[in-house]
Order: C-alpha cells, then sequence, then structure tokens
C-alpha cells in the first residue's frame, strides 16, 4: 500500500531540492533564504524515516530511527567540544536549533545517510557466505562516506557552512573527518545488520515505492553537490564521487537483478 503522504513528501522534496540545485549551483541564495537548508535535510531526514517505519513493523522502525538520530547527534557532540571523531571545527551557518552543541537537522541528515547507504549495501549479503555482518557494514560505511568525499569540500570550500581548524591533504580538510565518517557509519550498520538481517535474508527492505526511492535519494544527493563542486572548480571531488556514486548504483542493480 502506498500512502498519499509518501508521494507528496518525495514530490515536494523533488520541487525543493530541483530549486535548490540552480540557486546553490549559481550562488543566488540570499541571506534571508538561508533556513532553506534546514527544510531541504530535514526533508531528507523525514524521507529516510518513512523508509524504516514503512518497510518494516511499526516499533523496529521507530527504534532504528530513533538510534541512529540519537548516536549520530552524540557522536556529533562529542566531535564538536572535542575535536576527536571529525576534526576540530565550528558550525559558521545557522542549520536551526541546537541541542548540545549540534543542529538538530545534522541528525536528520545522519538518518537520510543510513537509510541511503543502507539500501545499496544491503544485496551484497546474498552472496556472502560467511562474516556477512563484515562485509555489508564495511560496505555499507564506504557508501556513506563516499558521500561526505563531496559534502565536505562544498559545505567548506565553496559554502564555508563550517571551517575546521586544522589542515589535510583532501581540500585541506582533516583526515580525521572522513576516518570519523567510516567509524560512525560502520557502527550504525552493523546496528541495522543485528536489527533487521536474518538467516532469509533482511527483514526490513519489503517497501518497493521507497527502497528505490532511497536510491533515487541517494544520487540526486550526489549530482547536487557534484553539480555545485563542478561550477566551483573542485575537480577531484567531483571525478572521484562520480565514478562511486556509479559504482554502487550499478552494483546495486546487478545485485538486485540476480536476486530478484
Amino acid at each position: 500500500m502506498i500512502h498519499t503522504f509518501d508521494r507528496r513528501l518525495f514530490l515536494f522534496f523533488i520541487i525543493w531540492y530541483s530549486i535548490g540545485v540552480v540557486l546553490l549551483s549559481f550562488d543566488l541564495v540570499p541571506p534571508w533564504l538561508e533556513w532553506a537548508n534546514v527544510v531541504f535535510l530535514i526533508t531528507s531526514g523525514l524521507i529516510a524515516m518513512m523508509f524504516f517505519y514503512r518497510s518494516h513493523a511499526m516499533i523496529p522502525g521507530i527504534i532504528t530511527i530513533s538510534i541512529i538520530f540519537v548516536l549520530s547527534m552524540a557522536i556529533e557532540s562529542f566531535g564538536v567540544h572535542t575535536g576527536l571523531f571529525f576534526g576540530d571545527y565550528s558550525y559558521m551557518t545557522d542549520f536551526g536549533p541546537k541541542v548540545a552543541g549540534v543542529p538538530i537537522t545534522i541528525g536528520f541528515a545522519w538518518v537520510m545517510v543510513l537509510g541511503t547507504s543502507h539500501v545499496l549495501a544491503a544485496p551484497v549479503t546474498k552472496y556472502i557466505t560467511s562474516f556477512r555482518w563484515l562485509v555489508y557494514s564495511l560496505y555499507g560505511a564506504l557508501v556513506a562516506t563516499s558521500l561526505d568525499l563531496i559534502i565536505d569540500p562544498v559545505a567548506y570550500d565553496v559554502k564555508q557552512y563550517w571551517v575546521w581548524n586544522e589542515g589535510g591533504f583532501y581540500y585541506d580538510i582533516p583526515f580525521s573527518n572522513f576516518y570519523g565518517w567510516f567509524i560512525l557509519s560502520f557502527v550504525l550498520h552493523l546496528i541495522l545488520y543485528v536489527f533487521f538481517h536474518r538467516s532469509r535474508g533482511w527483514t526490513n527492505i519489503r517497501s518497493s515505492f521507497w527502497e528505490i526511492r532511497m536510491v533515487v535519494l541517494y544520487n540526486m544527493m550526489m549530482i547536487m553537490f557534484i553539480i555545485v563542486a563542478a561550477v566551483n572548480g573542485l575537480f577531484l571531488a567531483v571525478g572521484l564521487t562520480s565514478v562511486l556514486t556509479v559504482i554502487y548504483t550499478l552494483l546495486y542493480f546487478v545485485m538486485k537483478g540476480r536476486t530478484a
């Protein structure tokens, strides 16, 4: 059953996204419209929340959303105050109300990251006989961290949504940021595996409507930041993440096709 709310939510996101791509690409976002970033992040998170909610029983879905949201916010807060995990950084743009020094929109963003990377990584367990939990979690963490390879160069180098107080080899972003992303993503994917994988396969890939839209959402996020990066000359990030996005998407459809 496809709910009217689900269709309208995704349609709203597409419209908001399309407008945002144009405004961001040509640096047309006026200061009074900065709140649009908050709407964008919350909506993308809500879409992933609907995936978790619709694709399993209600209670496990809500628990999953809560774990991802709370744990990611807690780690982000710890990182902001200590400089660990993601490097020593500060938010320069108002992303909405904060909890323990972290905008709540970051929690929504992490739910989006986990929802999309989970769907792209889930089919790999069909081809693994040993250590499925490890292969899935590593691959899911890699898919998730690849998003950051394009998000952070744009957010830091182009938009200055946040700034680091230390440098690094990749667009002057500290390496700790990327292994922090990888470690947190790995832990969250491991939790998803424990929650939803059984000997017969995944128990939370039951909504074809939302599953394919998680793949679309991942690609949309990548494409938006790739466009902005290309306009601003960040060609290493553009090339690297373009190739990775194609690989992850093709592997998903190949694996899904073989397991259909």
